[in-house]
């Protein structure tokens, strides 16, 4: 019968160090996250209706090193001007304005 009474008293010692480590693993995990800054759209803030092809200078910012578009969570374009902003990508690559793939 003592036997039976510790083996009982190891499994309630065992299932309250798992409960302690549940809980300190919880504790860990939640962090304060800020909310991110929202982003205004550039076009917008400038009046700019459409997005001219030739202005290398101005579209060469929303693409990558390797050539690709950049998307409208990492620019804060707005989804009208990001539609221009992409034709007018392409037509420039299509120009030999811009490469298809960078270096």
């Amino acid at each position: 019968m003592n036997e039976d009474v510790k083996t009982e008293d190891k499994v309630v010692e065992k299932a309250e160090k798992a409960e302690i480590k549940t809980e300190k693993v919880e504790k860990v995990t939640k962090k304060y996250r800020k909310p991110a800054k929202k982003k205004v759209c550039a076009f917008c803030v400038a009046g700019e209706k459409t997005i001219d092809y030739k202005d290398v200078a101005k579209i060469r910012k929303y693409i990558t090193e390797k050539g690709k578009i950049l998307p409208r969570r990492q620019t804060g374009v707005c989804s009208y001007h990001q539609r221009e902003l992409s034709n007018a990508i392409k037509r420039a690559r299509n120009m030999a304005l811009l490469p298809y793939v960078g270096d």
